[in-house]
């Protein structure tokens, strides 16, 4: 029962919301912060709530989704049911009302002490565009895929508006500090739409794999309106452009510091342009359900490089 409910909340996801929170506190905001004299700004409690919050709306968001696909899980992946299987529709029910609402309670929380209706707002409409997706909008065409990787990119830029708000408030009459806000929310910002870009290629990936209960349920995705052929072009132009994005950050955006600018491009080579050939290999290559799978595996792998690269760029900043 436990392993189910641990399944249920995709535990792997949630740890690696979780890294991307941390990640972008550590590597990229305090690094910024210090270059112009401050320590980390934002208080420990602040941070870890930012991080609960993040993790439990997403754990609840992955049970109503649950909730609402057992019709096309039954039929597109029967031996990894759990709704119904282990755990009744009204227990799921419970489950994301519990999880949803010590994420809300969580991020408001923080958004309070930070005086940030915008960040208190995020914490409230993250929750309900997550269960309109569950419900109708991941079955219609392309929307579905928006919602997700749009709510992906919000993740670490929760981290940009938490300091960004707390150096408005305590630095509000201070030009540089105003100036480090600015670039936490542009590095954060590249993070974010790296998240965005490679979690809608993974969320098509995962449509092109899904299209028998798809086409059952009379489902909308991108692959049943436009046909593999142009779903597989749509997604290698996505992966040209997330390698060239990548490219332009190492060699023209990073400041020149020799030892480690040739780890960037080295980690730009060997941890994203090879993956991201492989990742083109399968894509065309790919037949059956299980080819879509494995594919939707390593580009699980490629988002997880792409986030620990903030661990290199914490030298450079």
């Amino acid at each position: 029962m436990i392993r189910d409910f641990f399944r249920l909340i995709r535990w792997q996801n949630l740890l690696f919301a979780a890294a991307v929170v941390w990640l972008m506190e550590k590597m990229v905001a305090v690094p910024l912060l210090e270059r112009v004299g401050l320590p980390e700004i934002l208080p420990w409690w602040m941070l870890y709530l930012l991080l609960l919050g993040v993790v439990f709306i997403a754990a609840g968001g992955y049970v109503i989704n649950d909730y609402f696909d057992v019709k096309i899980d039954s039929i597109n992946r029967p031996e990894q049911l759990i709704v119904t299987r282990s755990f009744s529709k009204q227990q799921a029910m419970l489950f994301h009302q519990v999880l949803t609402g010590i994420g809300i309670v969580a991020g408001i929380v923080v958004s309070v002490f930070l005086r940030s209706w915008s960040l208190g707002l995020t914490f409230i409409l993250i929750p309900g565009l997550l269960w309109f997706y569950s419900s109708s909008y991941k079955r219609q065409f392309i929307i579905g895929n928006v919602i997700v990787s749009v709510v992906a990119a919000i993740v670490p830029m929760v981290v940009a508006m938490a300091n960004g708000e707390y150096v408005r408030l305590h630095y509000a009459n201070d030009p540089l500090y105003l100036y480090v806000s600015r670039d936490i929310y542009v590095w954060i910002g590249v993070f974010a739409l790296f998240d965005l870009l490679t979690t809608f290629i993974r969320e098509v990936l995962k449509d092109l794999q899904d299209q028998d209960g798809d086409r059952e349920l009379e489902c909308r995705t991108l692959p049943i309106r436009i046909g593999d052929l142009r779903t597989k072009v749509l997604l290698t132009v996505l992966i040209a452009v997330v390698a060239g994005g990548a490219a332009y950050i190492v060699w023209y955006c990073l400041p020149f510091v020799h030892e480690w600018k040739s780890i960037s491009v080295r980690y730009w080579i060997f941890g994203l342009v090879i993956p991201l050939l492989c990742e083109l290999y399968l894509l065309w290559s790919a037949k059956l359900p299980s080819d879509y799978k494995f594919a939707q595996g390593l580009m699980k792998f490629i988002m997880l490089i792409g986030v620990l690269f903030s661990i290199v760029i914490r030298y450079q900043l």
